[in-house]
């Protein structure tokens, strides 16, 4: 069922519990990430990028929708990293339940001005609004940081009071792509405690994915070339969860098992050439994924 952002986090944050959300770009991965919420009984954000809308277009947004509303878990269609107002209204319009407005290039002033503008917007149509104050390293589609810009929990709490935003993704050492450190994965979690200290809405944490080893090993093995990939301990995830992460946005870990899972069956099916085998046969590897991650966020059974 298709229901508002807004509406899985203040459970989540009652429950003390966190959503998964899930970047999808194509069919299968949609499936995968579905399969797994069923079979969990997880609620779930299936999340568009710009990027991904510009690969699939406003298309592959009615197929995230059509499937939200087919299942008994609740889902939000969410666009992550919106980059402007534009793509904001668009997707309300559309029927997304959720939209991301980053404004965290901006100077303060300007990411409350665009927020807010975004929040009146889709607040009108039942639309939950999720903000972004400081910035990740790395790259995401169309957003990139060259450096850590940490979220101020002063800040934080001005910035929430401003925009009124219903929930803020917050920077505080993750950071996008698969490569996320150089040495020992750490995040700032007494900065996060603090964060969640200062705002009453829920917190997000985004460039959080853990880039299991299994996984890269998997793509190598056929192939691929991504050796030092990094990502988040799920040790530390669940502390994040624990003081008050109620959103943990996971991509880089879909990608990875559908690289891997399609390198190996081409490997091994070398006279393969119909599509539909080709690619269905990553869906149980990202299902694998997402069912795994929802288990450390601890959402199973909160449908």
């Amino acid at each position: 069922m298709l229901v508002s952002g807004n509406k899985l986090l203040q459970k989540a944050k009652k429950g003390g519990y966190a959503v998964g959300a899930f970047n999808t770009n194509n069919l299968e991965i949609t499936k995968a990430i579905i399969a797994a919420a069923v079979e969990m009984d997880s609620p779930v954000f299936l999340q568009l990028s710009s990027g991904a809308l510009k690969y699939g277009g406003f298309e592959l947004a009615g197929m995230a929708l059509a499937f939200a509303k087919k299942v008994p878990v609740p889902v939000a269609v969410h666009l992550d990293h919106g980059p402007s107002f534009e793509l904001a209204r668009e997707c309300i319009s559309f029927g997304f339940s959720s939209v991301m407005i980053d404004g965290s290039a901006l100077p303060f002033r300007q990411n409350v001005s665009l927020t807010k503008k975004v929040v009146a917007a889709a607040h009108r149509k039942g639309v939950s609004v999720e903000a972004e104050l400081g910035q990740l390293k790395g790259r995401e589609d169309d957003v990139f940081a060259a450096r850590h810009s940490y979220t101020d929990p002063a800040a934080a709490a001005e910035f929430v009071k401003l925009a009124r935003c219903d929930s803020l993704a917050v920077a505080i050492g993750t950071s996008h792509g698969a490569y996320k450190f150089r040495g020992k994965p750490l995040i700032d979690l007494q900065r996060l405690s603090r964060i969640a200290g200062a705002v009453d809405v829920p917190l997000v944490l985004h460039g959080a994915s853990s880039v299991h080893q299994s996984l890269v090993a998997a793509a190598s093995r056929y192939g691929a070339k991504i050796s030092n990939a990094k990502g988040v301990p799920e040790s530390q995830i669940k502390r994040a969860v624990k003081l008050g992460v109620c959103k943990v946005n996971e991509d880089t870990d879909l990608r990875l098992a559908f690289t891997a899972a399609v390198r190996k069956f081409l490997h091994e099916n070398p006279s393969a050439y119909d599509p539909r085998e080709i690619l269905g046969s990553a869906i149980e590897a990202m299902e694998e994924v997402a069912i795994r991650r929802i288990k450390v966020l601890g959402s199973e059974g909160k449908a």
